[in-house]
Formats: structure tokens, C-alpha cells, sequence
């Protein structure tokens, strides 16, 4: 099988001020992703739970069998479309 050669040099200023850029970008997506997960504020949880009703994720822990995998699909679907939080 051919190797493709890369004209990447990683130590360049150009490589390492992407690769800063990107870490900063993964590290925003992941607190977005983890605010997602936690479901909204905490008055908003807990009045929800206050209902007596279960939040989305412990619907489905008890809906999926124990450690089978779960993909999540569109967890950024409408992020910051109505310009506040959503409960």
C-alpha cells in the first residue's frame, strides 16, 4: 500500500497555533456538551423532578440495558438558537 506524505511540519508557528486553536475549541464544545447532559438549570431539574417525573437521561438508564452503548444524536440540536438557556 503507497504512504501519502504529509507536508505537515508540527513544529511550525502555523501548526501549533491551530493545534492551541483546536484544543480551545474541543474544550468549549465539551463544557457545552456537559451543561447539555446535566439537563438545564438546576431550578429547572428540580422542579421537573418535584413533578415526580424522571429527567431524559434516567428515562432512558432505565429504558437500556446496563452497558449497552447509546449514541446520542443531535445533542446540539437547536444550542443557542433562541438566545437563552431552555429548560
Amino acid at each position: 500500500m503507497a504512504t501519502l506524505q504529509s507536508q505537515i511540519s508540527p513544529a511550525s508557528d502555523t501548526f501549533r497555533a491551530n493545534a492551541e486553536r483546536m484544543r480551545a475549541l474541543v474544550a468549549d464544545i465539551s463544557e457545552k456538551a456537559a451543561s447539555i447532559e446535566r439537563g438545564g438549570s438546576d431550578e429547572a431539574r428540580e422542579r421537573h423532578v418535584g413533578r415526580g417525573k424522571l429527567l431524559p437521561r434516567e428515562r432512558l438508564a432505565q429504558l437500556l440495558d446496563i452497558g449497552s452503548p447509546f449514541l446520542e444524536i443531535g445533542q446540539f440540536a437547536a444550542w443557542s438558537m433562541y438566545g437563552e438557556d431552555i429548560p
